[in-house]
């Protein structure tokens, strides 16, 4: 970690980096650490090499895993995880790499990343809640389109579709999202927190933002640096568990 910004690396070269029944067991935990760091800013999620992720490594299970309560399990995690993810994407972005990426805030990737969602070509139903939060990102009909046909899409397409935020040229992915994670460091965690439930459909936490809000020194302090032209000192942190 540096700087507030935690770097989660999915890493299994051999298979690039598909994702085996231990790796998606181990995320919810980790992310379950990282969120209990006060020193944890931002996370960003991104693949060891050339490729962010293949998939899901079926070799590795065994034959009382269920691959998919493995994978939903890791992806709910993940877009739980009360502060901003970011995907930082390059090569095959695939399956199970699509699904994780998805469960992030917001996407980044590199010129020549590609993308799809593969479960057609296994005659595999796609959680029910993958679907709709792939179908939420970018449409109904992009949604389809991609679980239809199991086809790779250039990241260009995916660019226009919504799914990215942001397509870098080669070479300058790693410096864009550090970048871009200092930018977010420096926010107050009170607008993020409350932007990404809000953002993420919760109907039920009006009040409580409301009484954050209220209980904070932020928004003066984000005025009063306005006002004095400098940079804010933001002082609310999640409250304790």
């Amino acid at each position: 970690m540096a700087d507030g910004v935690a770097t989660v690396v999915i890493s299994h070269p051999a298979k690039r980096n598909a994702m085996t029944a231990g790796m998606w067991r181990a995320l919810p935990g980790l992310l379950s650490a990282l969120a209990q760091d006060s020193s944890v800013r931002v996370v960003v999620l991104t693949g060891a090499g050339p490729t962010f992720c293949a998939g899901a490594d079926i070799t590795s299970l065994r034959g009382d895993d269920d691959p998919q309560a493995l994978s939903v399990a890791a992806e709910e995690a993940l877009a739980a995880f009360p502060k901003p993810t970011i995907a930082a994407i390059r090569g095959f972005c695939v399956g199970g790499g699509s699904q994780l990426a998805a469960a992030c805030d917001l996407r980044f990737a590199e010129a020549g990343a590609q993308f799809g969602v593969t479960p057609a070509k296994l005659g595999i139903v796609y959680p029910a809640s993958s679907t709709r939060r792939l179908s939420a990102l970018v449409g109904p009909s992009t949604a389809k389109y991609l679980l239809y046909s199991a086809e790779l899409i250039e990241a260009e397409h995916a660019l226009r579709a919504g799914f990215l935020n942001e397509l870098l040229p080669a070479g300058e992915l790693d410096k864009r999202v550090a970048e871009f994670a200092r930018t977010l460091t420096a926010r107050s965690q009170l607008t993020q927190a409350a932007a990404k439930e809000f953002a993420d459909g919760r109907t039920d936490r009006d009040a409580h933002w409301a009484a954050q809000a209220a209980g904070s020194d932020d928004t003066a302090e984000g005025v009063a640096a306005f006002l004095e032209r400098r940079a804010p000192a933001f002082t609310w942190t999640p409250p304790a568990d």
